[in-house]
């Protein structure tokens, strides 16, 4: 795209102000901070989506999602990845992110300048969604959430079988296995992994609503039962998937003895699973790590790279040292953002 060396970027696309990253040509805000009149959503997270905005603009693989999770009367429209449409003098368009279902990469071009707006992204292989799509640009805002060397991931399908072979010894000690993960993107990443043959899978509410949008949509899942506020059954043998946080609440002491994990990237830190009181931790992320990061910004071709969400100074720093200009662009998330 340009020489990194030499390149000075001739006009703002996005710009930060109190509601989040505006496009003062187009009139639009990318996944505002508070409700604005226009916003263009990378995908359906709370961090990104926020309710009561006058208008929502996303991707058409997303906007089932997003409208699952915004007020009955949100007006939401949406159009595939890859098709370009103009917003004032701004063309947009929306590209794989690869993090979870719906997710987008937005490109805003203005005046020859080409800015991509990452959300967030991952690059690994996941059954769910398409996989990520490299975007030219000379302005890229990547976040960081796992911006530190020491998040380097396993591949998935190792962990899945973790995951599987963890459920197997529960299941023969009679033992129920309660895997705590998030439910929108984490809980079907893994439904579509895991050996339904191994035993029954149950789901918390907040999970089988989103498998159902997943499932309509043409996803492979393995097949669950919900699990309501007022089902008793016996749970041994059985898989449980429920949102983190179901932890320790009275849903999820029904099932007794079960032994408790969590499925995060977080899981990666040590202490982390100690803290949150769970028998297991199994590193499994819906973001890019370190070498990830790196790579797409690398092959981004960006002059010029805006790091936010996440873990911004290490990374900023990094880049910098590597003869890039970065800058770190704060948001109402602080270190981390939400959980995935």
């Amino acid at each position: 795209m340009c020489d990194r060396r030499r390149y000075t970027y001739r006009r703002v696309v996005l710009e930060p102000d109190a509601n989040g990253l505006y496009c003062p040509a187009g009139g639009f805000y990318v996944d505002p901070w508070l409700p604005v009149d226009r916003a263009v959503i990378t995908h359906a997270h709370t961090d990104h989506a926020r309710q009561g905005c006058g208008s929502y603009l996303t991707v058409e693989d997303g906007e089932a999602l997003l409208r699952a999770r915004m007020a009955e009367e949100a007006v939401v429209e949406s159009v595939p990845y890859g098709a370009s449409l103009l917003i004032g003098g701004v063309r947009v368009s929306f590209h794989p992110a690869g993090h979870i279902r719906g997710s987008a990469q937005v490109r805003i071009e203005h005046a020859g300048e080409i800015w991509v707006f990452s959300g967030d992204y991952k690059l690994a292989p996941d059954p769910t969604c398409p996989p990520f799509e490299t975007v030219r640009c000379h302005t890229f805002v990547t976040e960081s959430t796992f911006g530190l060397p020491i998040f380097r991931w396993r591949d998935a399908p190792d962990i899945i079988a973790e995951i599987e072979a963890w459920w197997r010894a529960n299941r023969e000690a009679g033992r129920p296995s309660l895997l705590f993960a998030y439910p929108l993107g984490k809980a079907q990443r893994i439904l579509a992994g895991v050996d339904a043959a191994i035993g029954p899978i149950y789901t918390h509410g907040a999970v089988e609503k989103l498998n159902a949008i997943y499932k309509y949509a043409g996803v492979m899942l393995a097949p669950t039962t919900h699990v309501s506020a007022t089902d008793k059954g016996d749970w041994s043998g059985a898989l449980i998937l429920a949102p983190p946080s179901a932890n320790a609440t009275p849903w999820a002491r029904r099932f007794g003895n079960a032994s408790r994990a969590l499925a995060s990237g977080w899981m990666r830190i040590r202490g982390a699973r100690r803290r949150r009181t769970l028998d297991r931790g199994f590193v499994l992320s819906d973001h890019a790590d370190w070498p990830a990061l790196n790579q797409a910004i690398a092959a981004s071709g960006a002059g010029r790279v805006l790091v936010t969400h996440g873990y911004r100074a290490p990374l900023v720093q990094w880049l910098s040292e590597q003869g890039r200009h970065a800058e770190s662009l704060e948001t109402h998330f602080g270190e981390t953002g939400e959980e995935e």
